[in-house]
């Protein structure tokens, strides 16, 4: 059985962190079950002496990095459908997942650090605030002013993504790919820490994550949620 190790919050069924989900995606993608193990900022407990996640364990090879772990299940699954899509479709993915590091989940961040203050377990609460204020240089109450007026600007960004859907169902074409696992994957982080809608219904992004959460079966949708009853 393959394990992943994930992100969880004081509730350990949230499971909040977008490099997580872009993996649980992957797994699904390549129709793959995993045994997913809770873990909490600040501990240790990580195979490979390890401190941050995902991390993968399959027949004792432990693999980090959300990137590093889908090149694996390619690699090593190759019976499951392609991550990838065609030829060179790796190369080009890159490149989504670089903008949604250094682009698009940036600017959620400061939108969203209260909603994950809430959700992490109480002895992990310093932590996560001194890092973040040293990531964002300011206190996470003020990263969170204006909030509304950041969440116009983060859908200003998603111009590429929607010329691409205006004529594809997915980033990948057809089917989706692991470039739509890493964009859908910062609105699923939203999602999962109950943080405000990013999206107005309209948008063309709207309709793409609306496809995104009913692929396999609806197991992202139905992802637990700090607003679930």
């Amino acid at each position: 059985m393959i394990e992943l190790y994930e992100l969880a919050g004081r509730d350990e069924a949230v499971r909040f962190s977008p490099y997580c989900w872009r993996t649980r995606m992957a797994l699904a993608h390549k129709g793959l079950d995993a045994q997913l193990i809770a873990w909490h900022f600040g501990e240790d407990k990580l195979p490979g002496g390890l401190h941050q996640v995902p991390v993968l364990v399959d027949n004792g090879k432990v693999i980090a990095d959300s990137t590093a772990i889908a090149e694996y299940l390619e690699a090593h699954y190759v019976n499951g459908p392609g991550l990838f899509g065609c030829e060179g479709g790796e190369a080009h993915t890159r490149f989504i997942v670089a903008w949604v590091d250094t682009v698009l989940q940036p600017c959620l961040l400061p939108a969203l650090v209260m909603d994950v203050l809430a959700q992490v377990k109480p002895e992990a609460a310093e932590y996560f605030r001194l890092s973040r204020e040293a990531r964002l240089g300011m206190s996470l109450e003020q990263a969170s002013e204006n909030r509304m007026e950041r969440l116009k600007k983060c859908r200003g960004l998603l111009a590429p993504v929607r010329k691409v859907i205006e004529i594809q169902e997915f980033l990948g074409g057809e089917e989706p790919s692991y470039a739509d696992y890493a964009v859908f994957s910062a609105f699923q982080w939203v999602r999962c820490v109950g943080g405000p809608e990013v999206l107005e219904q309209d948008d063309l992004v709207y309709a793409w994550r609306e496809r995104m959460l009913d692929l396999f079966d609806g197991f992202a949708r139905e992802a637990k949620t700090p607003n679930a009853s």
